[in-house]
């Protein structure tokens, strides 16, 4: 085959999410905010000043669906991918519908891409694992792995191989137990299959690959290493009840928040490695690195930076944001922006990288409370909010 702090608010949220039915939304319209400037393509962005709040580029309605844990939106070369149903690809320089595929995933999937093909459970729940062409949204990959095993997800991808979780299927098909897989990203086979510990659930894991190394969390909040080419558990331990969402890993680190203090892992022994704390009653939330920087913001809206091999801070801004601090982190130029969640006035954030000094504010202006998304391309940003996709001129 061919490779082509938890607050009120937020818990109602989160709970509502359950509620909302895949494909309720409005189907995708034209843009609803005027272009800063247009071509014979399309809109044009036009880069702002750091000081300067940018306009869209284009705007669009999305079927997202609410559901996906962290990575809702991709951007694949030229290509946005939004989680929903239909599931919709988009120009990112004018916002021109790609292709759309309806019915091809299940509820909530990931935008999970390797080498341009993006794997998906399929949507018929029969075991299957498809992989598209994220240009194209053609069927390009497909693998089972045998009728023993219940609703295989796809968790994180490498260059030579897709890394699945699936449930044991027993003589009353309950799943009490489950198993961590390596599938060939060319032929589609099997190469490894490992059971997990009795008690670990299949959901709610968060999986980074470094080289030979698979680390993932999970909603038991084990951090775990695992060789790639063996499927063989190097170490697991217990990180406490606070850290079951996204972490980075950066030369030969895991580096995850856990509650009042950012930590860091050697991916070889687990040995931690360095720690910093935040201040009192607050609590850290999901890092990036970018650019060689480790960027964390806390629950007191304070924004930090930081070296990653050392978790010496750079700088810290003590609580200077007026709303809910940014969860994930792009940066584009010299600019670093970032994304909040839970917060009618939140939105898309643009930072200064050098002090964290707060630039501007991005909203839609719709005043839901769910997540932004952020993913980035060569000079746009594409944020994810509610019904809403937005692209925004950056660098």
């Amino acid at each position: 085959m061919r490779r082509s702090d938890v607050s009120r608010r937020q818990l109602v949220k989160l709970a509502g999410a359950g509620l909302v039915l895949l494909g309720a939304g409005a189907s995708a319209c034209g843009p609803e905010d005027e272009p800063v400037a247009t071509g014979p393509d399309g809109p044009r962005p036009s880069t702002p000043t750091p000081e300067s709040k940018p306009k869209p580029s284009w705007q669009h309605a999305s079927t997202y669906d609410g559901l996906a844990w962290i990575d809702a939106v991709a951007v694949v070369g030229n290509v946005v991918l939004v989680s929903g149903d239909p599931l919709v690809a988009r120009d990112i320089s004018t916002g021109k519908e790609i292709w759309s595929r309806a019915e091809v995933t299940t509820p909530g999937a990931t935008m999970l891409v390797g080498d341009g093909t993006l794997y998906l459970q399929s949507a018929r729940y029969d075991g299957n694992i498809v992989g598209l062409d994220a240009e194209t949204g053609k069927d390009t990959w497909r693998s089972h792995m045998g009728k023993q095993y219940s609703q295989p997800r796809p968790i994180a991808v490498d260059t030579n191989r897709l890394y699945v979780v699936a449930g044991i299927l027993d003589e009353e098909f309950r799943t009490p137990e489950n198993v961590i897989a390596a599938i060939d990203t060319t032929s589609g086979k099997v190469l490894w299959r490992e059971k997990r510990d009795k008690g670990t659930e299949e959901n709610g894991i968060t999986a980074r690959v470094a080289g030979r190394r698979l680390v993932y969390t999970d909603f038991r909040e084990n951090l775990t290493v695992r060789d790639t080419v063996t499927g063989h558990q190097i170490w697991t331990k217990k990180i406490g009840r606070s850290n079951n969402r996204g972490f980075v890993v950066h030369d030969g680190l895991a580096i995850l928040a856990n509650g009042q203090r950012m930590r860091a892992f050697d991916l070889a022994d687990g040995k931690e490695r360095w720690s910093f704390k935040t201040e009192e009653f607050s609590r850290f939330n999901d890092p990036a690195v970018l650019d060689g920087v480790l960027y964390v913001s806390d629950s007191a809206h304070g924004l930090w930076a930081a070296d990653p091999a050392t978790g010496k801070a750079h700088w810290h801004d003590k609580g200077s944001l007026d709303v809910a601090a940014p969860w994930q982190f792009a940066k584009v130029g010299d600019v670093l922006y970032g994304a909040t969640e839970f917060d009618k006035d939140g939105g898309i954030q643009a930072y200064d990288p050098s002090n964290g000094k707060l630039h501007w504010t991005y909203n839609d202006g719709s005043g839901d409370l769910q997540r932004w998304y952020l993913a980035a391309g060569s000079n746009q940003l594409v944020a994810l909010h509610a019904k809403k996709v937005t692209a925004l001129p950056a660098g």
